[in-house]
């Protein structure tokens, strides 16, 4: 009962309503004791009318009187004149006298209270106002026995309905909360277990109906969490399926790459000027195509392959880009520009910076000449004392929003139509993988930049 939340409800609630009706006891005590003199202060009023109407009365009929009124004495005072009523034998001195008519009601309270908490029997004088204006005052002697029993008769009264008025408010209270909390949590938390066992299944998905304003934005916000989370399982389970293909795809492709690198040697024997220019370029162009299906092969297995750190001569990875790029025939004419000096030297993986930059480079071309006007790419670097920095600077038109908001996010950075995004997604793990970043630096109607950061050292910078 303590651990669930309706319990923890019913049990506050009885307690609070018992903090509330304690409040209220204080004040109500104080006021059946003021009522209580008062009875007696009426009842005594009454007796006086018996000797009002015949001067003398006998003893047996005053004493019976006295009791009636459950007093010792009454005094009445008319025109300024104090006169002993009626009157017996007081068993003890008169220990406190209270004054009813001007009593405030912080004083009625500390009576009562006092009175509560004084258990013997003591003999008191109290004085009020008579009833009907039937003299100045009126003033009467009582034991204070029987008030503090009457006191606590009701004062155990009073604390036996608040308890039971508690104990139903608890109850109601308890019901409503299972009824408007505590049910539709617990069907939040069936959708959650329904989902929890099959993700994928989209009939697991909750359906807000909920008409507590703050139940229905939970069920909602958990609606929208788990469509996400439904749709990126699926969108995994396809990218699993995809990367099955096209690992069955590069280990066949590779094959044919093979044979097809064994006809290189003889295209190299060949006479013609033109052919043996060309010959290394196409050798140097399978190589790489064999190279980069083993490596789709081993990221099918696991992830990129760890780069292997050499001495770099960064100018010419760039030329030959360059000049891979410029085989393919285009209508538009982009410039390539490489303004790295040759004797520079860097510390990276050949391969995989060639992919790096052949990826940007390409990217680049594509915007210009889906511009329809001829551009400009140039690549730069600049070296500081922990890192060299490699720009690729075009004057395209920037990239779309679209390519913006998942720059490096695969198949869906896609600046182009039919493009996959897996190019920037691709270079940017490979150069993270050298302990550096790639960023765009910006992009706009006057071009795009990225920059990538090679550390000097082991570390990432």
């Amino acid at each position: 009962m303590l651990n669930t939340l309706s319990g923890r409800f019913l049990i506050l609630t009885t307690v609070f309503v018992m903090l509330a009706e304690v409040l209220i006891f204080v004040p109500s005590i104080s006021r059946f004791r003021q009522d209580y003199l008062e009875d007696r202060l009426e009842r005594a009023q009454i007796a006086s009318l018996a000797l009002l109407a015949d001067d003398m009365i006998e003893s047996d009929l005053e004493r019976e009187l006295l009791e009636n009124a459950g007093v010792y004495n009454v005094v009445l005072r008319r025109d300024e004149m104090r006169q002993l009523v009626l009157s017996s034998p007081i068993p003890s001195p008169i220990t406190e006298t209270f004054d009813l008519r001007d009593a405030s009601a912080p004083t009625l309270i500390g009576d009562a209270l006092t009175r509560l908490w004084s258990p013997g029997n003591e003999i008191i004088r109290v004085i009020g106002a008579p009833v009907r204006d039937a003299g100045l005052l009126i003033e009467i002697t009582m034991e204070t026995g029987p008030l503090r029993a009457a006191m606590i008769d009701y004062g155990l009264r009073i604390l036996l309905l608040s308890a039971v008025i508690s104990v139903l408010t608890a109850v109601l209270l308890f019901i409503a909360v299972r009824m408007v909390l505590v049910t539709p949590i617990k069907g939040v938390i069936g959708y959650m277990q329904r989902y929890a066992a099959a993700p994928e299944d989209a009939r697991g998905i909750i359906t807000p109906k909920a008409g507590v304003i703050e139940l229905r934005e939970a069920e909602e916000a958990l609606q929208k969490l788990q469509t996400e989370l439904t749709h990126a399982l699926k969108q995994r389970e396809r990218l699993a399926q995809l990367g099955g293909a096209v690992a069955k795809i590069s280990h066949d492709l590779r094959n044919i790459l093979t044979s097809a690198q064994l006809f290189t040697d003889r295209i190299e024997m060949s006479e013609d000027p033109l052919v043996r220019r060309l010959a290394p370029k196409l050798v140097n162009s399978i190589t790489r195509a064999v190279s980069l299906c083993e490596g789709t092969l081993a990221f099918g297995r696991a992830e990129e392959p760890a780069p292997t750190f050499g001495r770099v001569c960064l100018s010419e990875i760039i030329d030959d880009v360059a000049e891979s790029e410029t085989l393919v025939a285009s209508d538009v004419d982009v410039e390539i520009c490489n303004t790295v000096p040759l004797p520079t030297m860097i510390r990276c993986d050949k391969e995989q910076i060639f992919r790096v930059i052949m990826n940007l480079v390409r990217n680049a071309r594509q915007a210009i000449i889906a511009t329809g006007r001829n551009g400009r790419i140039t690549v730069s670097m600049r070296e500081e004392e922990n890192a060299w920095w490699v720009e690729v600077a075009d004057d395209g038109p920037g990239l779309p929003k679209k390519a913006l908001d998942n720059l490096f996010t695969p198949f869906q950075g896609g600046a182009r139509k039919g493009g996959t995004g897996l190019g920037l997604a691709i270079a940017a793990e490979l150069i993270k993988g050298h302990g550096g970043h790639l960023a765009l630096a910006r992009t706009g109607p006057e071009g795009t930049v990225f920059e990538i950061c090679l550390p000097k050292g082991d570390g990432a910078v």
